[in-house]
């Protein structure tokens, strides 16, 4: 892994030699963490540059790059390798979703997990730190950055040995324990508003929390409960077990617990989940802007941020009880969830991964979530089961179905999503559905 990311940095500063850059990253945390960590480098590089923060590439997005600049991609690009051959500039791009086609366009220069050997499962941030740090070693300070990443792409239960390294550079504070943010406010709020996961007669109820904590032997120190992260040991094993007897009988206390990532950020101690959480928000809610400038350290970004974040939960409480309450279209193994103009599209995929987490559907459900933006809709698939090892791939699900109605797609295994004309919504649910139906009845 060392050589290739060498290999790459050096390509990466002749690329980018004498030349003006326009940087373009995905918007959600993986993204703009990534983007982060990158504007540092260029910028202590003396380097001429522009950013741009998109929710999806597409094929206008493309005709429109700049003329006469280099452009580097950061968490997108890997699935659009075809339409940036045509390019005149030369393209560089940092990315860990599946490459459209193996063959790499001559303008075109890629570090991909994909194409390493030996291969492991890092996010942008994480290799843009990677790249960032082979560049120069004064860049180890920019190490937060990629753990947030990671975190917000859900990877933190895969500690390979590069992410160790990279947890290890950033001085991270690993706890076990259950798996709620945020793990430094106090306890009773935290699980209070828990919504991933779903506390059956907890969440949203803070006489079910009051009487949770007194199960656990868990009391208030002076006016406050103490914060998941000062709990003591017998006390955290005592949570667990309320928590795990209040949960279906399907859902395993593994599944909830893990390690909790506290990272330094501005100076003081963070939980790297509602860090995460809290970006990801700004850019559900079109502020990704404000996203980026917290991960630069503004100051003034973070009560922005943190305002933003609190209407952001208010739209997923509202989103959730919409789903709850309307019709569905429900087959054997798989929901469709077509919320139109009800729900934003920027959020259905949230809602969707927060459905896939919960007991709503059963281990192994494929989710649909579809929601209006204009004259397109938004679509986001997901597999329910917390962490589900289902051999279903729901990129190859997808993907033949929005190519055969002129959409975009992209994603992983399981975690998919589209984007297709408005007047094509009945005919995707018809041609999902039976492609669903036709490969249920295979497996």
């Amino acid at each position: 892994m060392e050589n290739q990311i060498k290999k790459f940095s050096e390509v990466f500063l002749k690329k980018i030699a004498n030349k003006k850059i326009h940087l373009i990253s995905h918007f959600d945390t993986d993204g703009i963490t990534a983007a982060a960590i990158l504007i540092n480098t260029l910028k202590r590089l003396n380097k001429e540059f522009s950013v741009k923060i998109l929710k999806q590439l597409t094929k206008e997005e493309i005709n429109n790059l700049p003329k006469q600049k280099i452009t580097i991609f950061l968490d997108l690009g890997s699935n659009h390798l075809k339409e940036l051959s045509k390019l005149e500039e030369e393209v560089l791009i940092i990315d860990h979703h599946e490459i459209s086609n193996e063959k790499i366009p001559k303008n075109i220069s890629i570090f991909n997990p994909h194409l390493l050997k030996p291969y492991e499962n890092l996010c942008s941030a994480e290799l843009t730190y990677l790249l960032s740090k082979s560049i120069s070693e004064e860049n180890q300070d920019l190490s937060h950055l990629a753990i947030l990443g990671m975190v917000g792409d859900t990877m933190e239960r895969e500690i390979s040995k590069t992410r160790n390294i990279i947890l290890n550079q950033a001085n991270v504070k690993i706890k076990k324990g259950l798996l709620l943010y945020p793990s430094t406010r106090p306890i009773d709020k935290t699980l209070e508003y828990s919504s991933n996961p779903f506390i059956p007669g907890v969440t949203g109820n803070p006489k079910g929390t009051y009487e949770l904590l007194k199960e656990a032997g868990i009391e208030k120190t002076s006016k406050n409960y103490s914060s998941l992260i000062d709990l003591e040991a017998r006390d955290m094993k005592n949570l667990v077990t309320a928590v795990t007897l209040r949960m279906p009988s399907q859902e395993k206390s593994s599944e909830f617990i893990g390690n909790l990532y506290l990272i330094k950020f501005l100076n003081k101690i963070e939980d790297a989940r509602e860090l995460s959480a809290i970006l990801n928000a700004c850019s559900r809610m079109d502020r990704p802007e404000i996203a980026l400038l917290l991960c630069l350290g503004n100051l003034n970004a973070r009560k922005k941020a943190e305002r933003i974040y609190v209407k952001y939960r208010q739209h997923i409480i509202s989103g959730l009880k919409y789903i709850d309450k309307n019709e569905k279209i429900q087959g054997k193994e798989y929901v469709i969830i077509n919320a139109k103009d009800q729900i934003k599209d920027t959020i259905i995929g949230t809602l969707a991964s927060i459905l896939s987490f919960s007991s709503v559907y059963k281990k192994g459900t494929i989710i649909i979530a579809m929601a209006h933006n204009k004259n397109k809709i938004k679509v986001s698939t997901r597999i329910a089961g917390r962490f589900s090892k289902s051999n279903r791939n729901l990129k190859e699900l997808i993907e033949p179905v929005t190519l055969s109605l002129g959409g975009e797609f992209g994603g992983h295994k399981q975690a998919a999503g589209c984007t297709i004309n408005i007047e094509d919504e009945n005919k995707f649910i018809d041609l999902i559905k039976r492609k669903l139906d036709v490969e249920l009845i295979k497996v």
